[in-house]
């Protein structure tokens, strides 16, 4: 977005929308970090926010009905020697009808996924016990050796924003096409659909704010724009090989201190230098921005995650001048959060 003309605000809520007339002509959104509230004016707003989709609505109009039926997707992740090799499997029928997948990934073997309708959405859904056991009980069938929940290094969940009318909430027939909507205040929405069709949903909603902002048209250029660090001929053996040509520019940082070459924990595949460079090049403000977004640590081992906290905090504190206050902060908040990603035995 940035690359392009964009201009991206990290930890911005929208808490309501700005109208005139009958018609949406901005959001109100507050800093969730300093608490200050600002009034965003707007030729189009667009409603973009997956599973929260009907919160934004329900913002321009209360009565609007509900569209979205949240479904909770989870995953375990076990060490990659319980499935060798680089081939990806799949279960197509379990013994109540679902789909198994077990995945080689950064040497680790992830298995999924489940698929529950939920009543509302959560900010931070967790796995239940039943869901965990599930997903292990079908690994013992099927991968090499006899996995327990003590193999498990990490246990996660994710909702999945489908659109649905459906009265009973089955979540595994509802379609995953995506869904443009516009609203007589000219609120645009756009929700459901999968990664795999991103592009599509975004010139369709770029064409439709167009069409209801009055904006001047112009062709979409993105059909054959390379998103951010594309490289010919990229490589993906080395630690820094999915920065693309973003490579060189760590590298750099690794050369100028070459403490930031060593790796972050011993049981993970992140080294210090990208720590630094999510702050000053990624917008991560906390250490959960670093763990569980920017890298995925905390989705392939919940538990170094949490041991490598500290010393993530401590270079995030370097890089934006924050006092040993902040790290501690910083270090207990996201222990909260990823405690939930541990299994107990």
């Amino acid at each position: 977005i940035h690359d392009n003309g964009g201009y991206p605000l990290n930890y911005m809520k929208v808490t309501d929308l700005l109208k005139s007339d009958g018609k949406v002509v901005g959001v109100q959104a507050e800093d969730q970090q300093t608490g200050a509230s600002y009034d965003l004016n707007a030729k189009c707003v667009i409603n973009a926010t997956g599973i929260f989709t009907d919160n934004i609505r329900k913002m321009d109009d209360p009565s609007t009905p509900s569209i979205i039926q949240p479904s909770r997707g989870v995953h375990i992740v076990l060490d990659g020697s319980f499935q060798p090799g680089d081939s990806a499997m799949l279960v197509p029928h379990t013994d109540d009808g679902r789909v198994i997948f077990a995945i080689p990934w950064s040497d680790r073997t992830l298995i999924g996924t489940t698929d529950d309708p939920m009543d509302a959405p959560e900010l931070e859904p967790y796995p239940t016990d039943e869901e965990i056991n599930y997903l292990l009980e079908y690994a013992r069938k099927y991968l090499k050796g006899d996995p327990t929940r003590a193999d498990i290094l990490s246990a996660f969940a994710g909702i999945r924003p489908l659109v649905s009318n459906s009265p009973d909430g089955d979540t595994s027939d509802i379609s995953r096409d995506h869904t443009l909507l516009t609203d007589p205040s000219g609120l645009i929405t756009i929700t459901g659909g999968k990664w795999t069709t991103y592009r599509k949903m975004a010139q369709e909603t770029v064409d439709k704010a167009a069409e209801v902002g009055e904006l001047d048209e112009h062709e979409c250029p993105t059909e054959t724009l390379h998103i951010h660090g594309w490289t010919e001929n990229a490589k993906t053996n080395g630690p820094l090989d999915y920065y693309g040509s973003d490579k060189g520019a760590i590298e750099q940082l690794i050369a100028e201190n070459p403490e930031l070459g060593k790796k972050l924990h011993e049981r993970l595949p992140y080294l210090k230098a990208e720590v630094v460079w999510a702050v000053r090049n990624e917008m991560a403000l906390t250490v959960e921005d670093v763990l569980a977004r920017r890298t995925r640590a905390l989705l392939l081992d919940a538990r170094a995650s949490i041991e490598t906290a500290p010393e993530v905090a401590r270079l995030m504190a370097q890089e934006a001048g924050q006092d040993e206050n902040w790290q501690k902060d910083q270090v207990d908040a996201y222990q909260q959060v990823a405690q939930h990603y541990l299994v107990d035995e």
